[in-house]
């Protein structure tokens, strides 16, 4: 009987490996697809666009402290785009890295609307992908919208890399650069 109870507990270090690794892969993806649609509908905005930002008050003198920001990178617009990037997981599907055997999450809908310009080889489809995605997607917005909302503020180059592998730990650096390789 001694030897079942050894197997049973490599068993459980093998399973619960596996699905720590599997949830890292989800949440490092949701994590990636959360910023690259952030970053594509923050370039859609007219950079000409602004909001006032500030007091409405009258100070004493007579004057308001109000300030003229661009609207792409306000809390404001950043606030809103929070609330409902998250069902854009549905415009994605899983593909598993050949080579490393984890799990990518790509964008399979094109920005158009359409797929016939994606290449979809290799990619599984579904709604139960799309639905872990979307909830992986709305825990780390959830989680992380003060990071969220100071990350994209302001521009920033690598924002894949500083939000989702340094400052949340969501991917670790291996994972960063097989994603980045595809």
């Amino acid at each position: 009987m001694k030897g079942w109870g050894w197997l049973a507990l490599l068993l459980g270090v093998l399973l619960g490996t596996t699905w720590a690794r599997r949830s890292q892969d989800l949440h490092c993806g949701a994590c990636r697809a959360l910023v690259d649609e952030l970053e594509w509908e923050i370039a859609r905005v007219d950079p000409k666009k602004t909001i006032q930002m500030g007091s409405f008050r009258i100070n004493p003198d007579g004057s308001q402290s109000v300030v003229e920001v661009p609207y792409a990178r306000s809390e404001a617009h950043l606030t809103e785009l929070l609330e409902e990037i998250c069902d854009r997981m549905k415009e994605y599907g899983e593909q598993i890295d050949p080579s490393t055997h984890r799990k990518n999450y790509v964008r399979v809908v094109g920005r158009n609307g359409g797929s016939s310009e994606l290449d979809l080889q290799g990619i599984r489809i579904d709604s139960d992908i799309s639905g872990t995605l979307k909830f992986a997607c709305e825990s780390i917005v959830e989680e992380y919208e003060d990071e969220l909302i100071e990350f994209f503020s302001r521009e920033a180059d690598n924002v894949k890399d500083k939000l989702c592998s340094k400052r949340t730990d969501l991917c670790d650096h291996a994972l960063h650069r097989s994603h980045d390789e595809l």
